[in-house]
């Protein structure tokens, strides 16, 4: 999985996400060059749903069915 700046370059590529004691690790490269390990713990998932509002579950779920660019 990648994430792309708005200027449509390569930011974060997401390699692994797995279980780890404190969480989920995630593990990628930064700008494709910068080897990156990350834990999401429990309570930053909780604090990062306040980011979900009704429009921006409905553009995730068109994003499942739509065609990539």
């Amino acid at each position: 999985m990648k994430f792309y700046t708005p200027e449509k370059i390569d930011l974060i590529d997401v390699t692994a996400v797995r279980p780890h004691p404190d969480g989920l690790l995630i593990e990628g490269k930064i700008m494709g060059a910068m080897p990156m390990k990350a834990v999401l713990r429990p309570r930053e998932l909780r604090a990062g749903l306040r980011f979900l509002t009704a429009r921006t579950i409905w553009t995730l779920l068109r994003m499942l069915v739509s065609r990539g660019r």
